[in-house]
């Protein structure tokens, strides 16, 4: 009876281990190491003067939520950030941006409006790049939907609810970017 438990138990931490691995599978790396630090502390320079410096420390209320995805299959690592509070949402949800490193900095290929959490990198591309989905709801839209946003070979759709953004009919394989848990860390 001893052997049957501790094989069970076993089992069981096997089994554990294994969804701990799919699950880490299915998110974005975060900064663990110092080139990922580096990359964030550019990510977030970049964001202060692309925001600017609100003029009381009450208006300073920008949280932002940083991943660094390889958009272009290329190694180097494009930044997707999800802006929210301070004037960055609305009904209809909130900024993201889309940046490509540029020497020791960023520079911003696209703002895209009104998004909803999660932001998904797809397997598929266009010009190059990986196609981008986001959830699409409020703002007078009632029933939600995930809309893929493709580059257009200068840059990707700026409002995932109107053309050339595409409603997806079913399940397009990717990968979450930005969960549905993601919370921001403050910009200041």
């Amino acid at each position: 009876m001893r052997r049957i438990l501790l094989g069970l138990c076993s089992i069981t931490v096997a089994f554990l281990a294994l969804d701990f691995l799919f699950l880490a599978a299915g998110r974005p790396a975060r900064a663990q190491d110092g080139r990922n630090s580096t990359k964030e502390q550019s990510v977030r320079k970049f964001l202060q003067d692309y925001v600017g410096m609100p003029a009381s420390a009450e208006t300073r209320t920008t949280k932002y939520f940083c991943t660094f995805v390889d958009l272009k299959d290329d190694g180097a690592q494009e930044a997707i950030v999800y802006l929210t509070d301070d004037g960055w949402c609305g009904s209809g949800g909130c900024t993201t941006l889309v940046l490509a490193p540029k020497g020791s900095s960023y520079e911003l290929v696209t703002k895209i409006t009104v998004t909803r959490l999660p932001i998904r990198v797809l397997a598929t591309k266009s010009h190059g790049w990986h196609d981008i989905a986001v959830q699409v709801q409020g703002g007078g839209i009632l029933h939600a939907y995930e809309a893929k946003l493709s580059f257009d070979g200068k840059t990707y759709p700026s409002n995932p609810s109107i053309p050339p953004a595409q409603r997806l009919g079913g399940r397009v394989a990717g990968e979450i970017a930005v969960p549905l848990t993601a919370t921001g860390a403050p910009l200041y």
